[in-house]
């Protein structure tokens, strides 16, 4: 990537990955008879269906598999198979407590659900310095409900999300009918990638959102490092903005705290320097402090990690590209 503050044509358009999509599990009228639930009962009636509905999905061995990349890296001595078939169990009930909750919070209105932000000051700070955000999260938690403590941010929020066919989740807001309370930038749908879109936000002074712990699609700009003992495959994409567009870098987390509250965490201030463009090893350093912070992250919520894919799989990298602890990536 040349060395220049617009390097934006120079990163590729992405294509959907033949590696994993964002398509829903479940049929529309599966999903669509949860809704009712939730229209009818709330979330504990909901809940309860719930806890049946998981028990059958986790019965199935891809869906044990999908699991396993984490969770045997998460927690590594527990191997008996039915220790396996109850962690995932539960990683996956987690993760349909978390849809759950998602939907409520469009069907049923956000009074019922409570988010704290005690790190928010913080991020008034960063956005001080004018410089525009990038606002790196991750699978984890539930950004969406999160989302609703950005309402007094003086900023306008813009959040890079592609969106497949087959995804038949309703967004919260889509429940209500109303407008999202933030852009959407689709790189899948906007020239060269979305890239020109998301330097412009940044120059605007206005805050980007990115999941940093997934490669979407045709994007080359990937770097293994170190995350739960093994390498693993992060995107690039998020830190050549930042440095493009001399932003600074925060990392978010949402988790769930209770039945009806999360809280949202500033876990991480990163500043890339400028003018770094596509070298990966000068990236190393900060994709190693995303990294860092995601695992300690799982650390404290180890069920609230919801990532599927097996970012472990560094068969997609440059085989001339350093390990994080040497050899060949």
């Amino acid at each position: 990537m040349p060395q220049s503050p617009d390097p934006g044509a120079s990163l590729p358009p992405s294509q959907p990955s033949r590696g994993w999509d964002s398509g829903s599990v479940g049929s529309r009228l599966q999903h669509g008879f949860f809704y009712l639930l939730i229209r009818i009962g709330g979330k504990p009636l909901a809940y309860v269906l719930l806890a049946v509905v998981v028990l059958w999905y986790v019965c199935y061995p891809s869906t044990r598999r999908k699991c396993s990349h984490y969770l045997r890296r998460r927690f590594p001595h527990r191997n008996g198979r039915l220790q396996r078939f109850l962690d995932s169990y539960r990683l996956v009930l987690s993760l349909g407590k978390l849809l759950i909750d998602r939907a409520a919070l469009g069907i049923v209105g956000p009074a019922t659900l409570q988010v704290t932000f005690p790190d928010g000051p913080q991020l008034l700070e960063v956005l001080a310095e004018e410089k525009g955000l990038v606002m790196v999260g991750s699978h984890v938690g539930c950004w969406q409900t999160a989302l609703s403590a950005f309402d007094h941010v003086p900023a306008g929020v813009n959040l890079v999300i592609h969106r497949a066919e087959n995804d038949i989740d309703l967004h919260y807001f889509e429940h209500s009918g109303e407008a999202p309370p933030f852009r959407i930038i689709d790189p899948a749908k906007e020239f060269l990638g979305g890239v020109l879109s998301m330097l412009e936000v940044l120059r605007r002074g206005e805050i980007l959102g990115l999941m940093g712990d997934r490669v979407f699609g045709g994007d080359q700009h990937r770097l293994g490092v170190e995350f739960l003992g093994e390498p693993a495959v992060f995107p690039l994409s998020p830190y050549v903005l930042a440095s493009s567009a001399g932003s600074p870098i925060v990392v978010l987390f949402s988790h769930r705290t209770g039945r009806n509250s999360y809280t949202l965490e500033l876990a991480k201030v990163i500043h890339v320097p400028e003018g770094i463009g596509r070298d990966e090893e000068a990236m190393r350093p900060y994709v190693r402090q995303f990294a860092e912070a995601l695992e300690g992250y799982v650390e404290r919520h180890p069920w609230q990690f919801m990532n599927f894919f097996d970012m472990w799989d560094i068969s997609s990298l440059d085989t001339t590209t350093p390990k994080e602890n040497g050899g060949a990536a």
